[in-house]
């Protein structure tokens, strides 16, 4: 393990058996966990900084994104194994039990979590989780996200975003898109990008909860949506996971990244579903 304090945050790594797990941690209190993926520790830090008041923050890199280093690169990132990883991060630190907030593709590492070691998360939120197979049109989602990985390997990066978006049914203004997914990503941008294409994805959406024990566990189970996301793809999953937890979904002011787009907003409303356990 190597660590690095600047300022008010700890910047550290953690040895696993297949790689080196980059982390940070702010604040003190309460162990919160957010967690991403593909995103990584950078797209949480504004809004780990209004939680940090009052929490121990912990937030990491996936691993195979960015700092989150394997020593086999063409691995494979499932919900399983980024769970494992969190597990091992909260034991690390000897703060937990923790509350986890998952956004995405981190909504299914978070349910992974719940499912597998329900002793280190007392509360989890999965934000937003896109569980493709609960759907009746599973398999044409499924089959347009191959085309769409095609795509990407054959070279039209531009391309498979397009198809990523009408897959997800996210409309964005053509001059947004240009400027997320026209030019040329820097090479770590690119390689994050490369293995969330090849490596997570799949992994991700076709990932199936087992929603008795998800229900019955000893962990309270959320399922966050954002109160802009109406009728994108992962409005659609959270309300079907919701409603197989018996529950209704937890609404979060913006959209499927509105903890990027209004972190002050977003904490907020976080402060208060967690309060109300």
């Amino acid at each position: 393990m190597s660590t690095t304090s600047t300022g008010t945050v700890t910047v550290a790594t953690l040895k696993v058996a297949d790689g080196l797990l980059h982390y940070e941690v702010r604040g003190r209190g309460p162990l919160l966990a957010l967690v991403g993926a593909p995103m990584d520790a950078a797209a949480f830090a504004p809004l780990a900084e209004l939680l940090a008041t009052d929490h121990t923050v912990l937030t990491t890199d996936p691993r195979g994104i960015n700092r989150s280093r394997l020593h086999d690169p063409e691995q494979d990132s499932t919900p399983e194994l980024r769970a494992n990883d969190l597990a091992r991060l909260v034991a690390h630190l000897d703060l937990g039990p923790a509350a986890v907030l998952g956004s995405s593709g981190g909504a299914v590492t978070a349910l992974a979590l719940a499912q597998a070691h329900p002793k280190v998360a007392h509360t989890v939120i999965a934000h937003e989780p896109p569980l493709v197979t609960l759907l009746d049109d599973a398999k044409e989602i499924l089959a347009r996200e191959e085309d769409m990985i095609a795509t990407y390997l054959g070279g039209d990066r531009l391309g498979a975003w397009r198809m990523f978006l009408t897959n997800a049914n996210i409309q964005l203004p053509e001059e947004a898109v240009l400027a997320m997914f026209g030019g040329e990503p820097d090479p770590q941008a690119a390689a994050d990008e490369r293995y969330q294409y090849l490596h997570m994805l799949r992994g991700t959406t076709r990932f199936r909860p087992e929603v008795a024990a998800l229900r019955d566990g000893p962990t309270r189970v959320l399922v966050g949506l954002g109160e802009q996301s109406t009728d994108e793809l992962c409005d659609r999953t959270s309300r079907v996971l919701a409603a197989s937890l018996g529950d209704e979904p937890t609404m979060f002011p913006g959209g499927h990244i509105g903890f990027v787009d209004d972190p002050a907003a977003f904490a907020v409303r976080l402060r208060e579903v967690l309060a109300a356990g």
